[in-house]
This record gives C-alpha cells, structure tokens and sequence, in this order.
C-alpha cells in the first residue's frame, strides 16, 4: 500500500523532473509555497479535505495540476466531496470494473520526492520513509472529476519488487519512469492501455534510486541509524 508521500517544495529536482518529460508549464505550480515540505496522507475519517496537491491530468489536450480528494469513493454534495466508506486510496486490481473505467481515461500522475511504507517486524508495525537520492520522482494514479470541478484520486500499486518487499512485502506505489514518451502515453486520455503501459504495469519497477529510513512519524522523519539504499531497476 502507499499512504503517505511527501514533496520538498524548494527541491530543484521537482522542476527538473517536469522539464525534462515537457511538462515545463507545470513548473510554476510546483514553485516553493508556505510549508518547505508538503506532507499528503488519505482521507481517512472522511476528511476530504486530505488530498494530493497538484496532481498531474490532462484535460482538453493540456496537462493540468489539481488538488485531489486522495480517496476514490467519493460522491458530489453542492461544492464538496463526500468521502464513501470503501477504502480506495489505493487501487491494486486493476482487472476489477471498479477501476477499469478510470484506468482507460483517467490516469495521473503524483510527483514526490519522498513516500512512507511499513512492515509488521517482529510483532511491531515498523515505518519507513523512502526519499529520492538526488531525484523527484512519479507515481501512477487514477482520478475521478465531478461536476462540481472537485477531483478525487487513488495511487496504483503492484506486487513489491524483492528488494522493496523487504519494507513492504505485500505492495508497492506504481513508479513511473522520467521518461518523455511513457509520461506523455501515460498522461493522454485518448489512449487506451497501450502495449507500454500494460507492461509497465504487469512488469512494475522502481525507476528511482531510494534512501530508505526507520521513523517513528513520517511526518518527522526522524530517524537513528543511516538511510538504507536501494538502486533504481
């Protein structure tokens, strides 16, 4: 599962990352505002304002950043979003009609520079914080607009790679690479599933090197002992 991601505003590798896939007239929406770190969890307790800022779309043949509701069952009321009892911040069995529909039309990209799992060791929960080495990074996801203008989303995951597995054995988020010609084919509503993405999806790696710490919070990030790392596949 995937349910929590950060992003460090003032991180050059955000504007790095966008530029380098042409999405160039992205990069002022993700120039450093307020908090030096954005913190994004699920909505949880029916709070809808929890939600992923600045989530990548394209609309009308543009690619957009809005904020999304990070919880897919949600439901339209007036100028809100009422979040559905169904946990679906994440969204793993893509076979399902649930998520068939979106997956076809409908996908998204989240840009992170960081991202929180956790593992059962020993009895104890145990969580990790995961940060880009020197690198922002993208994670598929699937949303939902309403006609309100509200968005709501769900971050994909896929079985764990080995060495991922060892901090969270069942799953993983859907990395996707920095790659111009997969983010465009990614992003674009009027293809459907093509070859590309379905291996990417059938054949998920982690497409960015990762240090990976003991927390006790992700929000903190504190931690006692030098970052793990993990290489990029």
């Amino acid at each position: 599962m995937c349910g929590y991601i950060r992003r460090v505003t003032d991180n050059a590798y955000v504007q790095a990352l966008l530029i380098s896939v042409g999405l160039e007239d992205l990069v002022s929406e993700f120039a450093p505002c307020g908090a030096s770190i954005q913190h994004f969890y699920p909505a949880f307790g029916g709070d809808a304002n929890k939600t992923i800022g600045k989530l990548i779309v394209v609309e009308d043949g543009k690619p957009k950043a809005v904020d999304a509701t990070w919880w897919f069952d949600c439901t339209a009321a007036g100028d809100q979003l009422l979040v559905g009892e169904r946990t679906t911040f994440n969204a793993r069995n893509l076979d399902s009609n649930y998520w068939r529909s979106a997956l076809k039309r409908h996908r998204a990209l989240v840009v992170a520079t960081g991202l929180g799992e956790s593992q059962i060791q020993a009895g104890k929960k145990q969580q990790y914080l995961m940060e880009g080495q020197s690198q922002a990074f993208f994670l598929g996801a699937l949303y939902r607009k309403f006609d309100n203008g509200k968005y709501c989303c769900a971050v994909i995951t896929r079985p764990a790679t080995e060495r991922f597995a060892q901090f969270h054995e069942k799953a993983m988020p859907l990395f996707v690479p920095n790659n111009a010609a997969v983010v465009n084919a990614w992003l674009n509503p009027e293809l459907p599933v093509t070859p590309e993405i379905q291996l990417l999806l059938d054949e998920p790696t982690v497409s960015v090197g990762l240090a990976v710490s003991k927390v006790k919070a992700f929000k903190s990030g504190a931690t006692n002992k030098t970052p793990e790392l993990i290489d990029a596949d």
